[in-house]
């Protein structure tokens, strides 16, 4: 992966950037040690990693501004980290760069019940946030699979979803304001506690800008009154395409299940050896959960029920109860776990027409076989947010980069189908050269003439999101 020169000066220059930082800041907050700063050499993007010149923790939105300010006067890099959870290489950092992580930003600022809001740091959990309002009958919508340790500051970045997208949305569609840091260190109020603000929509600018634009400190998003129940049913089908017929057919019917996730035989087979979760041996399995009223559930399962008998299902298991419900879910949630216990893998994220389910399945089983590398799918599939993960060894000399090399023929099929390179987990550095294959020049060159308003400098996440070639006027120009 291609990264840019390191400035020598920036690097030659640690010691006099760390002690205004350690000046400005308040004792504990600027980790400047080697030995202390690998721990954020990389993110879930492990294959790649470098140490940052420095790491600042700070505890409020003044001290982001102070650290930002430093920074932006010495035009030293920032990357922004949340909890480091990125799997697209979010948070990689540089030899001259400083990590500015909100890990420490963890309150929760404002509850309003009334208003179905809540107010936090972005420095708290996904499902701490729930946590907050959940003795009330509420919770928080957008749950990505790694909710229990990502940040909110990240879900912003990469615009998460989760399971339950397909009927309450990603967190573009659960977030009503920010308050973001600019690089020179102002701080901007974005939206609010209201459904739209007047002028131009910046916040769906932000939100899925993968620090490029400012550091949010803090959010303000939108909670739900907890469904009055909710049950699922598991389907097995002996073929991924005709589990993804099956899927088409229920959108097609104008029905609205609050999740449809799919797992083939590899995740099947590695849940049930590390979770024992109780499901069949078959070839693809679906878990389409309904929600509502006794009455809406029974409604809404008779057409699901009805469309995947047509389908001539292995196995058709409906939950009874909260434990049933619970096993059900128990080796979709495991999964990625699991599969990490087989050995090595790289999980991608293209979205794709929910129609296309069924050729692209086919297609990304034929590219196995031409690289000779195994694949586990497990996905959101009513949204078409795919996660095929790839297995290949990391200690097999070019194994990691024949698995780029599939999982770039992958996500270039996502594009050519009229999907797109990634539903959640962000461009980074993993998707950034292929960024030319969903854009033509003239729109990467409106993407970075946005950044050019809010970071001129091009000092926030530099190396991420636009293709190096494309990008390398403007940070030489900014140097």
């Amino acid at each position: 992966m291609e990264m840019p020169v390191p400035d020598a000066a920036i690097i030659s220059g640690k010691d006099r950037i760390v002690a205004r930082l350690v000046a400005a800041l308040p004792p504990g907050t600027v980790i400047s040690d080697p030995a202390e700063t690998l721990a954020y050499e990389c993110d879930g993007l492990a294959a790649y990693s470098c140490a940052p010149l420095a790491v600042i923790l700070p505890r409020t939105t003044a001290e982001v501004s102070a650290a930002l300010k430093i920074c932006h006067e010495m035009s030293v890099p920032v990357v922004p980290r949340g909890a480091g959870t990125s799997l697209a290489g979010g948070a990689t950092p540089t030899a001259d760069c400083v990590i500015l992580g909100i890990a420490r930003m963890t309150e929760v600022l404002e509850v309003d019940l009334d208003s179905r809001i809540i107010r936090v740091e972005t420095g708290r959990t996904n499902l701490a946030v729930t946590g907050a309002v959940e003795e009330h009958g509420f919770f928080y919508a957008p749950d990505p699979s790694s909710q229990l340790a990502c940040a909110i500051a990240g879900n912003i970045a990469m615009n998460s979803g989760g399971a339950h997208c397909l009927k309450y949305g990603v967190t573009t569609n659960n977030l009503l304001g920010v308050t973001m840091v600019m690089m020179d260190g102002t701080v901007t109020e974005i939206g609010g506690a209201y459904l739209d603000a007047g002028g131009l929509d910046l916040l769906a600018l932000i939100c899925g800008s993968e620090g490029q634009l400012g550091v949010v400190t803090e959010a303000t998003l939108r909670i739900l009154p907890k469904p009055e129940g909710a049950r699922p049913v598991l389907i097995g089908y002996d073929s991924n395409e005709v589990a993804g017929a099956c899927v088409s057919d229920i959108i097609k019917a104008g029905v609205l299940p609050v999740a449809i996730e799919f797992m083939d035989r590899p995740c099947i087979r590695a849940t049930e050896a590390f979770a024992n979760a109780g499901y069949p041996d078959c070839e693809a399995l679906l878990i389409v959960e309904v929600e509502g009223s006794p009455a809406e559930i029974d409604e809404q399962f008779a057409i699901i029920l009805e469309i995947a008998r047509r389908h001539d299902p292995v196995e058709l298991r409906q939950s009874a109860s909260p434990e049933e419900s619970a096993r059900i879910w128990l080796g979709r949630k495991s999964a990625f776990g699991a599969m990490g216990q087989m050995g090595d893998y790289m999980c991608l994220d293209g979205t794709i027409p929910v129609s296309q389910l069924p050729f692209v399945l086919r297609r990304i089983g034929e590219l196995s076989d031409e690289f000779g590398l195994k694949v586990g799918n497990v996905f959101h599939a009513g949204d078409g947010n795919m996660h095929p993960l790839i297995l290949y060894d990391a200690n097999a000399p070019g194994q990691l980069e024949l698995c780029e090399a599939m999982g770039a023929e992958i996500l270039k099929l996502c594009v050519e189908v009229g999907g797109c390179l990634t539903g959640e987990h962000g461009v980074g550095i993993e998707k950034r050269d292929l960024m030319t294959y969903q854009y033509a020049p003239e729109d990467l060159e409106i993407q970075m003439a946005v950044k050019d308003v809010f970071d001129p400098g091009w000092l926030l996440n530099p190396a991420k999101v636009f293709p190096l070639g494309a990008s390398a006027a403007r940070r030489v120009a900014a140097e």
